[in-house]
């Protein structure tokens, strides 16, 4: 029966069903077919949405989102790209790996694959552009490093994994630092290669980057020491145990706050409403999607689906965590064309584990590699999130921004099998711990 439930879920998103209907349907449908089987009835389904948000660690989803909403109208992306183009920007490619390195360090401040794109796009994009760059192309590889939101910690997906696993959200945390260290160094490694084949204007390059270095070191130190400083604090206080990850959220609130409102005065008290307005938009379907993943997840679980799938698993992949590890690979890149990361870890992550766990992978390194695969969906045309939010930025169609983004894609699927067949990137800093 959860089999049937699966596919039905899967049927309704087909016919363009919302996936909150569709989740839902799939949810009671057990409970409608056996009236004995209470877990689907509409009562167990609303007790335990609402018991699902009951939980200490999910608070830290929309804390890290208002987080990085403050940090994205403070515009503290300017001043993070202005110190990686003060040490890269001379080089070859140079003002593309620091727009690169502004998004993996601004994932470290917002989480969020989306906000990443947004304040990192619209900034880089018109700057890239008058330097002579082509802007779709730009867009293209700022869709595809947005990823790096949801991968450098703090990171949503592995709260969300964490919670509905029972995994540590803060050995998530530190297992995701270098695994968005390789996936960030493979796309300035592409970004290297198409700069060396098409060529820049070194000229209008060189210009601009000069004008940088005239303000002098620890002027553009001075301007983006606090923005820098940021995740810092927050994964500095997680390794050290200093702070749980939920703490970590309330820190990083504050200190956003603090940076933004007295230091840099990019934000004015009078936009603070807006603000925490547009994060509970954002949070909204987000904790209704997620608290209903969580219930449809109990419902399989009851049904004995998890053991099912992993005594299948086991049985029929010869006790192989390679060829495991392959299949999920391509199912998740698959799935992340269609289906937003949240909902799609909520649902999965708890059927897959016992498998995992089963074959001797461990559950960080689990959720890594299934929290990249989802990343690598959010600029897969034609549906990834990414590249609706970066269309708009340069009024292309999506399919323009989808196609230049490919070759970043191809660098991002490297590193995501270099993390997934070397397990030690992921849980290095863990067994250190």
């Amino acid at each position: 029966m959860g089999g049937l439930a699966f596919i039905v879920m899967l049927l309704c998103l087909i016919l363009g069903i919302p996936l909150l209907v569709s989740l839902g349907l799939a949810t009671m449908l057990p409970g409608l077919l056996n009236p004995r089987f209470v877990a689907g009835n509409i009562n167990f389904v609303i007790r335990n949405m609402v018991n699902a948000l009951d939980n200490t660690p999910i608070l830290a989803i929309p804390l890290f989102i208002l987080a990085g909403d403050i940090m994205t109208r403070g515009k503290i992306s300017e001043r993070l790209f202005d110190f990686f183009v003060y040490f890269l920007g001379k080089v070859r490619a140079g003002m593309l790996m620091a727009t690169i390195a502004t998004a993996m360090f601004y994932g470290a401040i917002s989480g969020s694959g989306v906000a990443t794109t947004a304040a990192v796009g619209s900034m880089a994009i018109p700057f890239l552009s008058s330097l002579g760059y082509d802007k779709t192309f730009v867009a293209g590889m700022i869709v595809t490093a947005g990823g790096l939101g949801v991968i450098i910690p703090p990171s949503i997906p592995f709260v969300t994994y964490g919670v509905v696993t029972g995994t540590s959200i803060g050995d998530l945390f530190i297992g995701g630092i270098l695994p968005g260290i390789v996936i960030g160094l493979s796309l300035m490694a592409y970004a290297y290669i198409h700069a060396r084949v098409k060529g820049e204007d070194r000229g209008r390059i060189l210009s601009k980057y000069n004008e940088l270095r005239a303000r002098g070191f620890f002027k553009v130190l001075k301007d983006s020491f606090w923005a820098l400083l940021s995740p810092i604090i927050v994964l500095g206080g997680i390794y050290t145990g200093v702070v749980t990850p939920t703490e970590a959220a309330v820190v990083s609130v504050f200190y956003s706050f603090l940076a933004c409102l007295v230091v840099y005065r990019t934000l004015k008290l009078s936009d603070v409403p807006k603000v925490l307005v547009n994060s509970v938009r954002a949070y909204t379907p987000i904790v209704m999607l997620l608290s209903l993943a969580i219930v449809f997840g109990r419902v399989l679980a009851l049904l004995q689906v998890p053991q099912d799938v992993r005594d299948f698993i086991v049985n029929n992949f010869g006790g192989s965590p390679a060829l495991f590890l392959f299949g999920l690979n391509v199912l998740f890149l698959i799935i992340g064309m269609f289906m937003d990361i949240g909902p799609v870890i909520a649902i999965l992550a708890p059927m897959l584990l016992p498998a995992a766990v089963a074959l001797g992978i461990d559950p960080v390194h689990l959720g890594i590699i299934m929290s990249v695969n989802l990343a690598v969906g959010m600029a897969t045309p034609p549906f990834g999130v990414n590249l609706f939010v970066a269309s708009p930025l340069i009024e292309k169609p999506v399919m323009d921004v989808g196609k230049r983004a490919i070759p970043f894609i191809v660098a991002f699927i490297v590193a995501l099998f270099l993390i997934t067949y070397v397990p030690e990137l992921s849980l290095y800093l863990v067994r250190r711990g």
